[in-house]
């Protein structure tokens, strides 16, 4: 129900301020008194989520709002070339919503906290805040030096000072063509309104503006003279009424430990190693992704650690850190039955006054407990006090997780006085590594079973670092509007693991029932290939994660024909991102690189061959060692890419069907800058958890029990293989990009050819169609399947000349599909 008594009506009646305007305007705004020598009336959002605790959805939505709408004012191009810029304290939440609602644009906040070894990348001032000095501190500069828009997001649009003055410095710099203001309501006065005009006219850019509500503030002559004076005189009135109370309450006991008072108990959130807590440094699509996909974690955490029955909870935020404790408010709010609110703490002084016309009912004091810059002085939490919550959840970064936050006046025990139940959630503060200037002399040792990875220890050393401990899984859609997009490489983050249904399982076991024999005679057949061609004792190399059950059968092969035991080991290669260079390293520490043979299951148009190929002749060039030999050995090529091959045909491998569970429980491989390092492995993970539904040993165990059978044909078809022309035609690659024009695609990249490629658009992306050659029989039973419930059509197609051809959903967003995620027709 609507408050009768407006919370501008106190000031506005003493000090004679109007407020008019639109008509919701009073809805999103009250009035208080600053505490600031430079204007003396104060706008209290009550839709901000910083002076005035309020739903989580609702400030979310506020900000998303006007995201969607700058995303319409410049259009899909421009918006997903848009960088989006929030200031320092009061609209580092906000910003970050709006860059949500813009969709994946990056974001990056201004601060006033000095960050050391980080470089400033500009800086401007706020001439009418009572803190004035904002730094840009981005952990990659490039950001703010592109072409595309600039949005600057603040919680109002007064004067257009802090604006102007930010676009000034930044234009100087990086100059560009368009910058969009975003504020929750636009309150210039007739004075202000054409200045932003003549600014663009005189920088020679567009600048727009966007915003939920206009109107102005009506000022009278000696207003702020007038609030100084009632300021001057309700603060003497409440310093006295606060003397007497502590007089009356002394103790010598700390707040904490006072009866019905106890320490905040704390949350482990379970915070994603290396995301940021917020745009501080930078905040990117897929860091967006990561946290998405963590919040029900995190939030489940919360949930569990409130009082039983709590009705009313508080999740208070801190200064800057805004977007981090929002979000998690909003995942708490969805799955808790209590009324959820949201506030945090800030610099900014204002009067309180217990009044229901006025905006600030109550005011905490306690000191700073960040070691800020500019000295120790007072924090303040607003319209907490005497608001029922029943818990309050606190959320700092850890930088402000100091004996200051614990001692007796401080935060925590101030709460303490006002609620039930204190918790207390430390984010971890997010700084920028410093580049490395020296290589380490050494890179650890390779991971191997059962540590990492459900193989024997001895079947293959993985050359990665275990990320199992961070949360990188985001949904399927989400991940690929962020790729194609631009916003997110695929590397970035991991999709969710399917899951087979007993009926996908049953096909997984009928497939490898039927092909077990002709798996083992292609793996006799390429590595009698490699023993006659590449090396007399190659050291296998298995591309991480499709590779490693082959290279696995073809150490098993060499052992059981001719009692060799093979090196063999699981790298990383990204497509756009080349080989993992340490990894390489490693092996020529350690291995002759003549002998080393990579390995991958098999090939689709060729991709992964070329960027190999590319990536070895740059290794060796920067690294000046010789000798690595880029061609792959693969099961089966039928897109004609390779010279070392089991076979060309294009049939069934089952080991496609599924994801970790028949790769030794390893995930895809991670590359991203804020896990992996300058001489890092890439990064991967061991899914434990699924140890239940794990065939991975099944899987080689069923193969390798045929190698007795087709040992004397492979070894023929080894010498048919020798004596053959297998110059590669790259024929799949013609196909491909047919099929890509054809099916106006217009992009290779999201047609992936052959049984295998298409089983992994099925269970990682988000399918359009699969195309399937007239007469496929078993082989594609796997695919109907899946293709049957994602709700995605099979085409039959004469004269293909693969097997099928999975087609990703081109231009994809999440507006692309159904509600269910299925994939729309066209």
């Amino acid at each position: 129900m609507k408050n009768v008594v407006w919370t501008g009506t106190w000031v506005a009646e003493r000090l004679g301020v109007e407020l008019v305007g639109d008509e919701r305007l009073s809805d999103l705004l009250g009035l208080a008194l600053r505490r600031n020598p430079r204007r003396a009336h104060l706008l209290v959002s009550n839709v901000l989520g910083k002076h005035v605790p309020q739903s989580p959805s609702v400030v979310y939505g506020h900000g998303f709002a006007l995201g969607r709408r700058v995303r319409e004012l410049l259009g899909a191009e421009d918006a997903g070339a848009a960088v989006v810029l929030g200031y320092a304290e009061t609209a580092t939440g906000l910003g970050h919503c709006v860059a949500d609602g813009v969709g994946l644009a990056p974001y990056l906040h201004s601060t006033r906290r000095p960050v050391i070894g980080v470089d400033t990348a500009g800086g401007f001032e706020e001439s009418h805040s009572h803190a004035t000095s904002h730094l840009l501190l981005p952990e990659n500069p490039a950001l703010l030096a592109g072409a595309g828009p600039l949005v600057l997001v603040d919680d109002e649009f007064s004067t257009g000072n802090t604006v102007l003055n930010t676009i000034r410095d930044l234009h100087a710099r990086y100059p560009r063509d368009r910058y969009v203001v975003v504020a929750l309501v636009d309150m210039r006065s007739a004075a202000d309104l054409g200045r932003l005009a003549e600014f663009a006219t005189e920088i020679g850019a567009r600048v727009d503006l966007v915003t939920a509500a206009r109107g102005t503030v009506n000022l009278p002559e000696g207003v702020l003279e007038k609030g100084q004076a009632l300021v001057a005189e309700h603060e003497t009135t409440r310093t006295a009424e606060n003397t007497r109370t502590a007089e009356n309450t002394k103790t010598t006991e700390p707040a904490d430990s006072r009866p019905g008072h106890p320490g905040a108990a704390r949350v482990e959130l379970g915070w994603p190693r290396g995301l940021p807590d917020g745009g501080r440094h930078g905040f990117t699509p897929g860091q967006r992704i990561r946290l998405d996909a963590a919040l029900p974690a995190m939030a489940a955490r919360v949930a569990e650690a409130l009082p039983e029955g709590a009705r009313r909870v508080l999740v208070l935020g801190f200064e800057e850190l805004m977007y981090a404790p929002l979000r998690l408010a909003r995942e708490l709010e969805q799955v808790v039955s209590a009324e959820v609110r949201y506030s945090t703490t800030t610099r900014s002084p204002v009067l309180a006054l217990d009044d229901p016309g006025y905006a600030i009912r109550t005011r905490l004091v306690f000191p700073a407990h960040d070691d800020p810059d500019d000295g120790p002085g007072e924090r303040y939490a607003y319209n907490v006090a005497g608001a029922g919550f029943d818990a309050v959840v606190a959320v700092v970064d850890s930088a402000a997780d100091t004996p200051a936050l614990h001692a007796p006046d401080g935060l925590l025990a101030q709460l303490a006085e006002h609620t039930p139940s204190v918790l207390l959630a430390v984010v971890p503060s997010y700084v920028p590594a410093r580049p490395s200037t020296e290589r380490p002399s050494m890179l650890p040792e390779p991971l191997r079973g059962p540590a990492f990875s459900s193989y024997a220890p001895d079947e293959v050393g993985w050359l990665l670092q275990d990320l199992s401990d961070v949360t990188l899984e985001a949904p399927t859609e989400e991940r690929e509007e962020a790729i194609q997009s631009g916003g997110a490489h695929y590397a970035e983050s991991l999709p969710v693991e399917y899951q087979p249904s007993p009926q996908y399982q049953e096909l997984f076991q009928t497939a490898l029932g039927t092909s077990a024999a002709r798996i083992a005679q292609a793996v006799g057949a390429v590595t009698e290939l490699v023993l006659a061609e590449r090396s007399p004792h190659p050291v296998l190399v298995s591309l991480a994660r499709a590779g490693t059950p082959v290279g696995v059968l073809m150490r098993r092969w060499a052992q059981h024909r001719h009692g060799l035991d093979l090196p063999h080991y699981a790298v990383s290669i990204v497509r756009g991102r080349g080989i993992d260079a340490n990894a390489l390293r490693w092996l020529a520490a350690h291995h002759d690189p003549a002998d080393v043979v990579f390995v991958d299951g098999w090939t689709g148009k060729g991709a992964i061959t070329r960027e190999l190929t590319e990536a070895i002749r740059e290794f060796e060039s920067a690294e000046g060692v010789t000798g690595f030999d880029p061609e792959i050995a693969v099961l089966a090529d039928p897109g004609s890419c390779v010279r070392t091959y089991g076979t060309r045909e294009d049939f069934l491998i089952p080991s496609a069907c599924l994801n970790s569970t028949v790769s030794g429980l390893i995930s895809r491989t991670v590359l991203r800058s804020d896990l992996v390092g300058e001489y890092d492995f890439h990064g991967a993970k061991f899914y434990r958890e699924l140890a239940g539904s794990d065939v991975s040993v099944d899987f080689l165990d069923a193969v390798a029990a045929h190698f007795p059978d087709v040992a004397d044909a492979a070894c023929a078809q080894a010498k048919e293989l020798l004596a053959t022309d297998r110059t590669p035609t790259w024929e799949g690659w013609a196909a491909v990009e047919r099929i890509s024009e054809e099916y106006e695609i217009h992009d290779v990249n999201l047609v992936k050819p052959g049984v295998g490629e298409t089983t992994r658009v099925l269970l990682r992306r988000v399918p359009w169609k699969i195309l399937a050659r007239a007469g496929a029989g078993t082989d594609l039973d796997h695919v109907r399947l899946l293709a049957q419930q994602r709700g995605v059509p099979v085409e039959e197609v004469d004269e293909l000349p693969y097997t099928c051809v999975g087609l990703i959903h081109p231009k994809y967003t999440r507006g692309a599909t159904g509600a269910d995620g299925k994939a729309v027709t066209v």
